[in-house]
C-alpha cells in the first residue's frame, strides 16, 4: 500500500515538473504553441496536432518556425519564381531584292557603204570619215554586243583584176585601221578586197566609149569600202495598250 502510494506521488511529481518547463521554454519562434527542449520543438500530441496556448492567433500561427508543420494552411506561401523575360519576337528576315529581269535581245545586222574613194587612192575621204563617225557613235557603239565587224574594200572596173583585188585590199585595210582608232577592238574585225567583181548596179550604164575621166566620175561609187556589224541589243518594250501581232492564217 504504501509502495504503491510512492508510485503515485512520484508521477505527480514528475508532471508538475514537467509542465512549467514546457511553459517557460515558449519563445517569439513559436509564440502560441507550447514548446520544449533547447530546440524550441513545439509539444505535439499522440496524433500529431501541435498544442496551442490561450495567445494562439492565425497570424502568429503564420508568422510561427513550426508553420508548416502546425498549421500549413496559414503559412504564407512563397513569392512565384519570375518569369523570364519573353524573347523579343525574330525580325523576319529581310528578303533580297528581286533581281532585275534581263531583258530580251535581238539580233542586229548594220550596214554602211562609203562610196566616192578618190581614182586610184587608198584613203578614205572626210566625207567617209564623217559618216563612219556617225555610224560607229550612234548605231555601233551603243549596241550590248558587237559579234563581227566585216570589213570589204572594193575598185571600179579600171585596171587590172590583180591591181584592183590589191587595190581594194588596201582600202579595206585603211578603214580597219580607222576603226580601230575609234575604239572598236580589232579582234571583232575581219576584212577582205574584192576589187571589181561586187559593183555598184547603177554603174552599169558608165559606158567604157566615154571620156576617161568621165568614166571615172561615173564609176565612182564602185570606189568604196562597206563596213558590216553583226551584234545584239535589248528588244524595244512594247507600247501600252498595243495589240499583239495576228498570226497569219493557216493555209489550206
Amino acid at each position: 500500500m504504501i509502495s504503491a502510494f510512492r508510485t503515485t506521488l512520484t508521477g505527480l511529481l514528475a508532471t508538475a515538473a514537467f509542465v512549467p518547463a514546457i511553459a517557460m521554454a515558449q519563445d517569439a519562434k513559436n509564440q502560441g504553441y507550447l514548446i520544449w527542449g533547447a530546440n524550441s520543438d513545439v509539444v505535439t500530441s499522440g496524433f500529431g496536432l501541435c498544442w496551442r496556448t490561450s495567445d494562439w492567433t492565425p497570424a502568429r500561427a503564420a508568422a510561427a518556425a513550426a508553420c508548416k508543420q502546425c498549421t500549413p494552411d496559414l503559412c504564407p506561401k512563397p513569392a512565384p519564381a519570375p518569369k523570364p523575360a519573353a524573347k523579343p519576337a525574330p525580325k523576319p528576315e529581310a528578303k533580297p531584292a528581286p533581281k532585275p529581269a534581263k531583258p530580251e535581245m535581238m539580233n542586229v545586222e548594220l550596214k554602211i557603204e562609203l562610196q566616192g574613194i578618190a581614182f586610184n587612192k587608198t584613203e578614205l575621204t572626210d566625207a567617209n570619215k564623217k559618216e563612219l563617225d556617225t555610224f560607229l557613235d550612234k548605231q555601233v557603239k551603243p549596241l550590248t554586243t558587237i559579234g563581227a565587224v566585216i570589213i570589204t574594200g572594193h575598185t571600179d572596173r579600171i585596171g587590172s583584176d590583180k591591181y584592183n583585188k590589191k587595190l581594194s585590199e588596201k582600202r579595206a585595210l585603211y578603214a580597219k585601221d580607222y576603226v580601230v582608232g575609234k575604239g572598236i577592238d580589232q579582234k571583232l574585225i575581219f576584212w577582205e578586197g574584192k576589187g571589181e567583181k561586187q559593183p555598184i548596179p547603177v554603174t552599169k550604164f558608165c559606158e567604157n566609149k566615154m571620156k576617161r575621166k568621165q568614166l571615172i566620175e561615173c564609176l565612182a561609187p564602185n570606189r568604196r569600202v562597206t563596213v558590216e556589224v553583226v551584234g545584239s541589243k535589248p528588244k524595244p518594250a512594247p507600247k501600252p495598250g498595243a495589240k499583239p501581232a495576228a498570226k497569219p492564217a493557216p493555209k489550206k
